[in-house]
């Protein structure tokens, strides 16, 4: 599949509405009982591009940035200004943030992951597009020092070692990231009189799996 590493201009998508999509199968029983089950492991986002366009210069940067992904054929990286951090959004990013491993002495590499947690169930979601730069991480409470100690994969989420970690150390790990994904449609439609009149375009925006 093809991908783009580029982010889609953050000033664009500030605004715009969308968030986390599931896929639940129900069957209802004679009794009147309920089966329920998910094909997805994982959860899909969706988003709208054309909500937080606000000039007509904003118009331009979207169909130029549209043109450049020749549609929906490349992904490209998309900031979901309503989470994007590995911490609280009032917080700062440390490297204790999330738990994305727990050594052996033998595993070098580490998927980065967020947990998300309500009640006693919680979901542990792959980071895969995270922010080059943001990267903390930390084994046993001991900071490490990027590029020396470990190295991160930004295109696909993957922090390796030096030296694998002792085992059961506890790995963690704070970040920034965006979102993988690609426009939904192939199609722009915009009107100079429609926008000024506030009538902006639906540009739909899904996550892809990588």
């Amino acid at each position: 599949m093809g991908f783009h590493e580029v982010r889609f201009p953050a000033n664009l998508s500030f605004g715009s509405v969308g968030g986390p999509e599931r896929r639940t199968e129900i069957v209802t029983l004679v009794n009147g009982f309920e089966e329920r089950n998910t094909p997805w492991q994982h959860s899909r986002r969706r988003y709208d591009a054309g909500v937080g366009l606000r000039s007509l210069d904003d118009v331009e940067s979207l169909i130029a940035f549209f043109e450049a992904r020749r549609g929906q054929v490349y992904g490209f990286r998309w900031k979901d200004w309503s989470d994007y951090r590995s911490c609280l959004p009032s917080a700062k990013v440390t490297a204790f943030d999330q738990i994305i491993g727990t050594g052996d002495r033998r595993t070098q590499a580490f998927q980065l992951v967020k947990t998300y947690q309500s009640g006693g169930a919680s979901y542990a979601r792959p980071i895969l597009k995270p922010v080059a730069g943001s990267v903390r991480v930390a084994i046993a409470r001991d900071e490490k020092v990027a590029g020396q100690e470990f190295t991160v994969d930004a295109a696909m989420g993957i922090v390796t070692f030096a030296t694998p970690p002792d085992r059961g150390t506890v790995i963690t790990a704070g970040f920034a990231f965006d979102v993988p994904v690609r426009f939904d449609t192939d199609r722009i439609q915009t009107s100079v009189a429609s926008f000024q009149a506030g009538d902006v375009p639906n540009v739909p925006v899904v996550e892809v799996r990588l």
